[in-house]
C-alpha cells in the first residue's frame, strides 16, 4: 500500500482589500476583530438592507423572467455558448426578460441572445476578488457586493431556471432552487438543465444514490427537466407563465 502523499498548500488569493462577503465571513476571530464586530456588524446589517432595497427598486418592474446559468469560461466558439445565444433570443422574442449573473462566458451568451434580439438583457454582477467586468450585452447592469443579495434576485425576479453546463458557482444555483421549490418556498419554478451528457452523470447520482438512500423522495427527481434542445426550454417556461396568467408571445 502506498502511502498518500500531503497535497501542496492552495495559493492564497486574498487581497489587500478584501470584498464585502468576506468581511462579513471570513474576517479571523482575534480580539482586535472581535472588538471591530461588537461596533460595526450590527450597522452592516444597514450595507446588507440597502443592497436589498437597491436591487428590488431596479429591478421591480421585471415581471415573469428567465434566470439563465452557466460557466464563466465557456468561450464563444463552443456549442453551448451558440446554444445559449439561440435559447435566450428565443426568450427575447417571446417578451422574456432574460436575467444571469453579468460577467463571461455562460452568461455573456444568454445576454448577447436577448440583446440582439431586441429583448430586456440584464446583469446581475458581484464583487470578487479577481475582478468580474459586465459583458457588453446588457440593457440593465447592476452590480452586487453581496452573494445572497445578487442571488435573491435571480429568484425573486424569475419565474423559472434555465442552467448551462457550469462549476460551482452554477451547482450553488440550481441546487438553492431545487431546495426552494421541495420545500415550497417558491411554487411552479421550472428548472431545466441544457445539456444531456453533461448534466447525465449527476442526474444518476441523484437518482442511484440520494434516492436509494432516501436522502431524497423519488418524486423529487421530478423538480428538474433536462433537454438539449433550445426551444423545448423556451416551452417549458412559456408553460409557465400562461399558469401564472402572464401573457405569452410565441417566439
Amino acid at each position: 500500500m502506498t502511502d498518500r502523499q500531503p497535497s501542496a498548500p492552495v495559493p492564497s488569493t486574498r487581497k489587500a482589500h478584501p470584498t464585502e462577503d468576506e468581511r462579513l465571513l471570513n474576517e479571523p476571530v482575534d480580539a482586535a476583530t472581535l472588538h471591530i464586530r461588537r461596533n460595526s456588524d450590527s450597522w452592516r446589517v444597514l450595507r446588507i438592507m440597502g443592497e436589498f432595497t437597491w436591487g428590488f427598486e431596479n429591478l421591480q418592474d421585471v415581471a415573469g423572467g428567465v434566470s439563465i446559468f452557466g460557466s464563466a469560461r465557456t468561450r464563444p466558439e463552443a456549442p453551448m455558448y451558440q446554444a445559449a445565444v439561440e435559447t435566450a433570443a428565443l426568450f427575447a422574442k417571446a417578451g422574456v426578460p432574460v436575467i444571469t449573473g453579468g460577467g463571461p462566458g455562460i452568461m455573456e451568451a444568454a445576454n448577447k441572445g436577448a440583446f440582439e434580439a431586441g429583448g430586456l438583457s440584464i446583469g446581475c454582477n458581484i464583487e470578487l476578488p479577481h475582478e468580474q467586468h459586465s459583458n457588453p450585452y446588457l440593457t440593465r447592469s447592476l452590480d452586487f457586493k453581496f452573494f445572497f443579495v445578487r442571488k435573491t434576485m435571480f429568484v425573486k425576479y424569475a419565474l423559472g431556471f434555465v442552467v448551462f453546463p457550469g462549476g460551482f458557482g452554477t451547482l450553488d444555483e440550481l441546487f438553492e432552487a431545487l431546495t426552494l421549490i421541495q420545500t415550497d418556498k417558491v411554487t411552479d419554478f421550472p428548472v431545466v438543465l441544457f445539456g444531456s451528457s453533461y448534466w447525465g452523470g449527476l442526474v444518476d447520482w441523484i437518482r442511484g444514490t440520494l434516492v436509494e438512500a432516501g436522502t431524497i423522495s423519488p418524486e423529487d427527481v421530478r423538480l428538474f427537466t433536462v433537454t438539449d434542445d433550445p426551444h423545448e426550454v423556451v416551452r417549458t417556461i412559456l408553460d409557465c407563465r400562461r399558469r401564472m396568467g402572464i401573457d405569452v408571445v410565441e417566439p
